[in-house]
Formats: C-alpha cells, sequence, structure tokens
C-alpha cells in the first residue's frame, strides 16, 4: 500500500501507540483485500457496544483506548444490551448493567454520538451520494451502498474502530466501482409479498451472493420492507449491496420452494410466549405503521418494542407511545432484539418477531425457538 507521509508516521508510533495501533490494523486490512491506498471516510458507524457482543476482553480494550483516543470524524454506535431508562424493570445483573456502562462510558469519552442505534441511515442526515463511510453494522452498511448512494464495505468492529479514529479506510471492495457492479441476478418469484418475504430473499441473497447482487421483480418497497431485506442479507453472508434490474452474469430464482427452505430454518416454534418488534430497531414510519395497525386493540402477551432514543420525543408528543403503551406494547430504546439479555431461555421458550435477523440470532445466541410471521400477521394474531 502506498501511504502518504502523515499516514507512515502514524503508522511508525510518531502520533502516539493508540494511532498506530489504528493504523496497523487498517494496513493489514488493506493488504489483505489488495487495497493499494487509504482514503477519507466522513463517518464511521461502530459495532461491539452491547456487552454480550464483546464480553470483559472488549469492554477492558476500550476502556484503556478511551484514555487518550479521540475519534477523528463524525462515528455514531450501535444498540446496548438494554434501556437505561427503564432497565430497572428487568432482572438484570448488576454486573452486566456496570459492565454495559463501562463501555457507554468509553465510546463517549472518545467522541461518539450516543445514538445507540442500527439504523443510522433513518435518524441522521446523510452525506452526498459516492460519499465514503465506514459502517460495521451489516444492515447499515447495506442500506447506505444500496439506498443512499454512499460508500462502505461491511466493516468489522476493529475496522471500524479504526477508521473512526484515523478518518481513513482502505480504498478496497465495495469502495471500487468494478466490485459494485454485480454479476448474479435474483429473480424474485414470489408472491405476495410483505417484510418478511423480503427478509427471507435478502437472508437467501445473502448466501449466495458474492460482494454484491442484483434483485430483479421488485420495485416500491416500503421503508419495512427495505430494511428487512438488508437486514435478511447481512445476517447470512458477506454480500454488501444489491442493485434493482437485470444484470449480465449468472441467474437464479427466488421462490416459492426456496422461501419455504429458510422459513423451515429458521421458524422453529408454532407459537410464543412473547413478542418482539425491531431487528432493525424500528423508525419513527414504522411506528406511526404499527399504531395504526392496532386500533385500538391489545396485545394478548407482553411485546418488546425496541427503537432508537431519537425518536422518543416525537413518538411521545404526538401520541404514538400513549397508544403502543395502551396496547401493552413496552417501548424500549438505545437496545434492541439482537442479543438482548431481556429475552432469557430461563424464563422464555420461544419469541414471536417479523425480524429474520432477529430470528437468527434468538436462535443462535439466545437459544429460544422461534415463531416466525409478518408483522400483519403478528397484529391479527397476536392482539385482539
Amino acid at each position: 500500500m502506498e501511504l502518504t507521509k502523515e499516514e507512515e508516521d502514524a503508522l511508525d508510533g510518531k502520533q502516539g501507540e493508540t494511532l498506530a495501533l489504528a493504523y496497523r490494523t487498517l494496513v493489514a486490512i488493506g493488504e489483505a483485500s489488495n487495497a493499494d491506498r487509504l482514503i477519507p471516510i466522513e463517518w464511521a458507524h461502530l459495532s461491539g457496544v452491547n456487552y454480550n457482543t464483546i464480553g470483559d476482553a472488549g469492554k477492558e480494550f476500550l476502556s484503556s483506548l478511551s484514555t487518550d483516543a479521540k475519534f477523528k470524524v463524525k462515528t455514531t454506535v450501535n444498540p446496548m444490551g438494554f434501556d437505561f431508562d427503564s432497565v430497572s424493570r428487568y432482572n438484570l445483573d448488576n454486573k452486566f448493567i456496570e459492565n454495559q456502562r463501562s463501555i457507554k462510558d468509553s465510546y463517549e469519552k472518545m467522541g461518539a454520538i450516543p445514538s445507540y442505534s442500527c439504523i443510522p441511515y433513518e435518524i441522521f442526515d446523510v452525506p452526498k451520494q459516492g460519499t465514503h463511510v465506514s459502517f460495521a453494522e451489516s444492515n447499515a452498511a447495506i442500506y447506505a451502498n444500496s439506498f443512499s448512494g454512499l460508500k462502505t464495505n461491511k466493516e468489522g468492529a476493529f475496522s471500524a474502530l479504526a477508521s473512526a479514529l484515523t478518518g481513513k479506510s482502505p480504498c478496497s471492495d465495495l469502495r471500487d466501482d468494478d466490485v459494485r457492479k454485480p454479476n448474479l441476478t435474483i429473480r424474485m418469484k414470489v408472491e405476495p409479498r410483505d417484510e418478511l418475504t423480503y427478509g427471507m430473499l435478502g437472508y437467501f441473497a445473502g448466501k449466495v451472493a458474492g460482494s454484491s447482487v442484483a434483485i430483479s421483480g421488485v420495485s416500491n418497497l416500503d421503508r419495512r420492507s427495505c430494511k428487512s431485506l438488508c437486514a435478511g442479507m447481512g445476517t447470512s453472508g458477506a454480500c454488501g449491496m444489491f442493485t434493482f434490474g437485470d444484470e449480465e452474469g449468472e441467474k437464479i430464482d427466488f421462490d416459492k420452494n426456496e422461501m419455504q427452505k429458510i422459513h423451515d430454518e429458521l421458524n422453529t416454534s408454532e407459537k410464543g410466549d412473547l413478542i418482539t418488534l425491531g431487528s432493525p430497531q424500528l423508525g419513527l414510519e414504522e411506528i406511526v405503521d404499527l399504531t395504526l395497525m392496532l386500533k385500538g386493540r391489545s396485545f394478548q402477551k407482553r411485546c418488546m418494542i425496541f427503537c432508537p432514543s431519537a425518536i422518543k420525543g416525537q413518538i411521545r408528543d404526538l401520541g404514538y407511545a400513549n397508544e403502543i403503551e395502551r396496547a401493552g406494547g413496552e417501548l424500549l430504546f438505545d437496545c434492541c432484539t439482537c442479543l438482548s439479555p431481556l429475552v432469557d431461555n430461563k424464563e422464555v421458550d420461544s419469541v414471536v418477531t417479523n425480524s429474520v435477523k432477529g430470528a437468527y440470532y434468538l436462535k443462535t445466541s439466545n437459544k429460544v425457538d422461534v415463531n416466525l410471521k409478518s408483522l400483519k400477521r403478528i397484529v391479527e394474531e397476536e392482539t385482539k
């Protein structure tokens, strides 16, 4: 890789060991991915925020790093394990709470915006098309590349952290326009369609595609379906972006048989003890939709609804929070379904969700069964 004099000096430790470590990380990734140089980024979005994700080693690393490190670019962060404002309502271990607080404090000390959201593209102004960013949250990286016109790889926790500290990223993979051009088209053959259908399409695409894929037979997606498609794709493989329409090269079909295989893999129960909505977190538009769907109905079992705190004031001022809480929904902020300690397999056997990503992590990490169905069916079958 060709580095500037400033980058060489930082790599050699002339700007401190923290920056040297960050540059060593980026150079190693760059050389492994055949990057010829580092390029500036304008925004980093970090994963590795939930204590369940990074554990004691990650917590201690961040605590040490934050003694002298400062982020050089706009830096936002993924959800935590719980909502600090409502943690007293849950029987969480005090050690977990304090470890999560330490992680939160470390990121904020380094200059992170306390977003605690997996949908940064929905709660912040998006830069102009073609801008390079570094997103470690997989659904956010895919959304940024596919809908927002930004350029990012599906970054790992360390690469995005190094980019936040340096303001740089290796110029490789999906930062290259040639790599962004798909050589595989998936033809969408399933009808009818809802956010669950698109989540399973994304999960299928993630399994069969390389860095980029084209999807034909799809148009006019609503926000819920867009997010579900990105989240499903980010869960199952390395694919980091998609385009709509036919491209040259191989073509394969996503039909009812393929969809049924995925549903059979992820749906392991015909009922659930509780409902979780929000993987990715629900934004304002989806909260409005949910309120309209409820129309005076009430949940017949516990329903946890995960949102970014950025919309908390809006949904309370506009009355949506009151209506959801009247229906028995629990609004939780700054956290999400994935790897949540709030879903404990000692207390819960199975969970109802409309999220393919949520289903995968509930099954593999929380070790609970999943009843996977669309939001429409959840409202129809789990409320009255």
